[in-house]
């Protein structure tokens, strides 16, 4: 039987400076609202609709002061997160933050690629997933894609760590190869060279379906974000762009096709 869990997107979670000013930047752009987590917690849960799409969090003030930059991260459930995070090192990667318990969450841990990209685990508590990965609702974060320095280097990575299925080779010319990966023979994501003009070093990037890539970008714009590419079409005609929320965290839109 196929492992539904390990491998599988199962979070992804904001870390700024001014929640209150992000919570309203994304409920504009992407329609999100925010409910606490728990009482009197100062995490908070994404919502589209009644669907909890991920979190958001304070980024403690030691480390703004020591120059971390809000961010997105993405977590992958695991089976195992002390195994998992070993088996990233034999690999070599690295492990950022050791695997620690969540209560009533389950364990996690944040790693690093051995090309310096960050991505969080998680050991789930409470019941596996029933069946595979389901296609994106609107509000869902329905893309991921990874900038690196070495497509294949990351792509060997990921497949050991994770068992992500190389699929798609797209050539982009001069741009490289866009390669594609995903589980249980659909496309989840995306890996591609870093272009030399993006500063920061290899990371990934959510992408969240919206209705309207045209409305979500004017609301960017109109709620002091930037737009730093598209919105443009892609291979099968859906639209995307990348965009930069007013704190500085990397964000994109993802409209489908017709």
């Amino acid at each position: 039987m196929p492992d539904l869990l390990h491998g599988r997107f199962v979070w992804s979670e904001l870390m700024t400076p001014d929640t209150k000013a992000a919570e309203r930047f994304y409920s504009k752009v992407v329609g999100w609202k925010t409910q606490p987590f728990a009482p009197g917690e100062p995490y908070l849960v994404w919502m589209a609709g009644t669907q909890a799409v991920g979190g958001l969090m304070p980024e403690p003030p030691a480390a703004t002061a020591d120059g971390a930059r809000p961010a997105w991260i993405s977590y992958v459930g695991v089976k195992d997160a002390d195994a998992t995070a070993t088996h990233a090192r034999t690999l070599g990667g690295k492990v950022g933050i050791a695997p620690t318990d969540i209560p009533k969450v389950g364990r996690f841990a944040v790693l690093t690629d051995p090309q310096g990209a960050h991505i969080a685990i998680l050991q789930p508590d409470g019941p596996s997933p029933t069946g595979p990965e389901g296609m994106p609702t609107l509000g869902e974060v329905s893309w991921r894609e990874l900038a690196t320095t070495d497509v294949a280097a990351a792509m060997q990575f990921y497949r050991g760590l994770f068992g992500w299925e190389q699929r798609k080779a797209n050539d982009m010319g001069p741009m490289g190869v866009y390669q594609e990966f995903g589980r249980f023979g659909r496309s989840l994501g995306g890996i591609h060279r870093t272009p030399p003009e993006m500063p920061g070093g290899p990371r990934w990037l959510m992408y969240a379906k919206v209705p309207d890539i045209q409305a979500a970008v004017a609301a960017v714009k109109s709620e002091g974000g930037r737009v730093l590419n598209g919105p443009m079409e892609v291979p099968g005609g859906d639209l995307v762009a990348q965009i930069q929320d007013p704190q500085g965290a990397d964000f994109a839109l993802h409209q489908t096709k017709a």
